[in-house]
């Protein structure tokens, strides 16, 4: 029976005394209206949960009150504790969103919904052999890989990657009461996902603590072995380090240094491990047990070591100057080990607060070394973010700030889905199932005619969201469609699906191009008055190589007609025209002459020396149509065949139109005006001025209208040619949120 909204804070528990126990001696850092919180989402959970056993065997509620135990003690706040609590609620209760709402708040009810979703991704993964170790080494780890970034790309609020790590730190704990088949799973994938994740947010010690419970059960006999070696209990050799810790502390001071010491001694994963990589027996190992020194400047770093090596015996070929001889990542420390107190063997780290911040979050960020994985510095730099928002926690008092500290901006422009057969694909946010096709493989993308996203069908301009499963519906044969291109549509986002689409319609129906493109270049030869002629010797004046590709760009619409009688007349050697020659001769470059408007190598048939300029209206340029305009004053005006000033020139002043052509052009820019639609957005501007930089194009003018989220962009730009224009406004239209991009006429 689902329990009514004022019922829930008299609900009987089944295990009072339990619970009321462990709010006195866990949850008394709180405040009491927090308690208050606390002790009625047990008496919530209680009932929901009895008869309910996690997969260890251990209760339900007792499983939870240990993640939450674990979480307390790393001083996270009132909010994540009471999601742990009742982090298993959906699962029992239907209208659980609003009874959570209604006594806990929005913020706990999104926190149980995101740790309900990485659940849903990890149960996908798991029945479609994500874990599968038999699988290709390379590609089993690169899935290993986009699943952790996916599990943290999922959640809006970090904490539920962090409640995540204490459940699954409470299930290892209790793990013998598992089948043996279920501590094998349990603890490789604790291993190969949730110990990087602690690692990446720096949360050391659940970390360690996922590495040794899973070597418990994935090589008990190995384990058991070093733990033996080691000879003594953690707590002993905790108190070690504490005391080594202490007695630097007292030294440096003594010496004036001042500096920070922090140690830990070495858990039995990263013992075994290192054994195993330097094929090293246990008592060739220098660092069972280590500190870290952490100084001001590089010579307290060498004064330190100095220190040490004369407190304690140095280990022959134990020491390693980082400092002077950096690592290939650009790792710098000293690294020594020493026959410390009772003669036991102690590493001793020393580096500036530089270097460790370096270390921490920069390209020789601890987890990157550790885990040998490739460079990817947009994930970096959120990672480093996460670890700082981590370092605050503590700083922030009030539970307000705490939650906007928290929420992340985590991958913001990436969106990852499952495959049905549970690939992880990482594709740009926004993207669509088409994208998500041809991401696959081109064929698929081609055939693609619907799609299922977690089972149900969607329109095929649907954007993905984080942890969907995306499947495809195809044709046995089909081809793309014409409006997956249009940009106010929205079927493509990615500019390697467009350009796969746009291969696609370039490349078919090739034999008829070429007929088309032959009967125009016909028609092109026969108004020319042109008979025999080598046409081949016309297309490598197009820069084609073939004939019959020439052919097929005629019959596409890539080459106009302007260009094949461009061509035709270069080919045959046109009767000679008069080239227009500059009226400014004083100017003393071809670069000046374009500043003050003159245009050189225009070819005007029947006209003799005259000025010309180009009309500021429509500003021409090479490869334009053009024609000329006889002006009263000022010579011939070069305006664009389709400029509204030559349309609209009434039927009286015709005779003043000339026939104009572009001759021999010199290798300088043109002012060009464009413009641009789009979808208004923080970063537009910067992203199209980028673009710009790219291209290496000047841009000497902007202006900006933005109404109703809608943004319309003017700019003047400086152009060589009709194709870096071409390539320039196709690059803009590939701009995220862009709708178009066009000259303006």
């Amino acid at each position: 029976m689902i329990p009514t909204n004022n019922q829930i804070s008299s609900l009987p528990t089944s295990s009072e005394n339990e619970v009321s126990s462990w709010i006195v001696s866990s949850a008394q850092r709180f405040s009491p209206t927090e308690i208050e919180l606390i002790r009625n989402a047990c008496d919530l959970a209680s009932p929901l949960y009895a008869g309910h056993a996690e997969l260890t065997g251990a209760p339900l509620l007792q499983h939870a009150l240990g993640a939450a135990t674990i979480l307390i003690d790393m001083n996270m706040d009132a909010d994540t504790i009471l999601a742990t609590i009742l982090h298993a609620v959906p699962e029992h209760l239907e209208d659980w969103q609003t009874i959570l709402e209604t006594h806990f708040g929005a913020n706990v009810v999104g926190l149980v919904d995101g740790i309900s979703r990485m659940e849903q991704i990890q149960e996908f993964s798991e029945t479609k052999g994500l874990h599968d170790t038999n699988r290709k080494n390379g590609d089993h780890a690169q899935q290993i890989e986009s699943l952790r970034k996916m599990l943290l790309a999922m959640v809006e609020d970090i904490r539920v990657v962090l409640i995540k790590l204490a459940e699954r730190t409470q299930t290892l704990r209790r793990l013998s009461g598992a089948s043996a088949s279920q501590q094998q799973r349990i603890a490789q994938e604790s291993l190969g996902i949730f110990a990087p994740l602690a690692n990446r947010l720096g949360v050391w010690q659940i970390k360690w603590e996922l590495e040794d419970l899973s070597l418990r059960y994935l090589e008990p006999k190995l384990y058991k072995d070093v733990a033996k070696m080691l000879d003594e209990r953690r707590v002993d050799r905790e108190q070690y380090i504490v005391d080594v810790v202490s007695q630097l502390k007292v030294e440096l001071s003594q010496a004036g240094i001042k500096g920070d010491v922090t140690g830990r001694p070495k858990h039995i994963y990263s013992i075994i491990k290192k054994m195993k990589s330097k094929h090293l027996d246990f008592n060739e190992l220098y660092d069972v047990r280590a500190v870290r020194i952490l100084v001001d400047d590089v010579k307290d770093c060498y004064a330190a070591l100095g220190l040490i090596h004369n407190l304690w015996q140095p280990i022959p070929g134990e020491f390693d100057d980082y400092i002077a001889r950096p690592k290939s990542n650009n790792y710098r420390s000293l690294h020594t080990a020493v026959s410390g107190p009772n003669g036991l063997a102690v590493e001793v780290q020393i580096r500036t607060l530089e270097m460790h911040q370096y270390s921490e979050l920069g390209v020789a960020a601890h987890w990157r070394y550790k885990e040998g994985g490739k460079s990817d510095a947009k994930f970096d730099e959120k990672i480093a973010w996460l670890r700082q928002i981590l370092a605050w926690k503590d700083e922030v008092a009030d539970s307000g700030d705490l939650l906007e500290q928290f929420k992340s901006e985590l991958f913001q422009d990436k969106v990852y889905v499952l495959t049905p057969q549970g690939k992880v694909i990482d594709l740009p946010k926004g993207a669509t199932p088409i994208d998500f096709a041809y991401s696959l493989h081109t064929d698929l993308g081609h055939r693609t005619r619907g799609a299922k996203v977690n089972g149900s069908i969607v329109s095929l301009n649907t954007k993905l969201q984080n942890g969907e499963r995306v499947e495809i519906l195809t044709s046995k044969t089909g081809s793309p469609s014409r409006d997956w291109l249009s940009a106010t549509l929205g079927f493509l986002q990615t500019p390697s699906a467009r350009a796969k689409v746009r291969h696609w319609f370039k490349y078919q129906h090739f034999e008829e191009n070429v007929a088309q493109g032959r009967a125009k270049l016909d028609r092109e030869l026969h108004r020319a008055g042109v008979g025999a002629i080598n046409q081949e010797k016309i297309a490598h004046k197009l820069q084609f190589q073939k004939l019959e590709d020439f052919l097929a760009a005629i019959g596409r619409g890539d080459v106009s007609e302007y260009q094949i009688a461009l061509a035709i007349q270069e080919s045959e050697a046109p009767k000679p025209k008069a080239e227009l020659k500059l009226s400014t001769a004083k100017r003393n470059s071809a670069q000046q002459s374009q500043a003050a408007g003159v245009v050189e190598g225009v070819v005007i048939e029947g006209i003799g020396n005259l000025q010309t300029s180009t009309a500021k209206c429509c500003k021409p340029m090479p490869s334009d149509e053009i024609v000329g305009y006889l002006t009263r004053d000022h010579g011939v005006t070069i305006h664009r065949k389709a400029c509204s000033f030559i349309v609209r020139l009434p039927e009286i002043r015709r005779d003043r139109v000339l026939t104009a052509q572009w001759g021999k052009q010199l290798n300088v820019n043109t002012d060009v005006d464009i413009e641009v639609e789009a979808h208004d957005r923080q970063g537009l501007l910067r992203d199209i001025s980028d673009l710009f930089v790219r291209e290496k194009v000047n841009a000497t003018k902007a202006n900006t209208l933005s109404r109703n989220n809608l943004a319309l962009m003017q700019f003047s730009i400086e152009i060589l040619d009709l194709e870096q224009l071409n390539r320039l406004l196709a690059l803009i239209q590939q701009v995220p949120d862009v709708i178009a991009a066009r000259r303006r006429i």
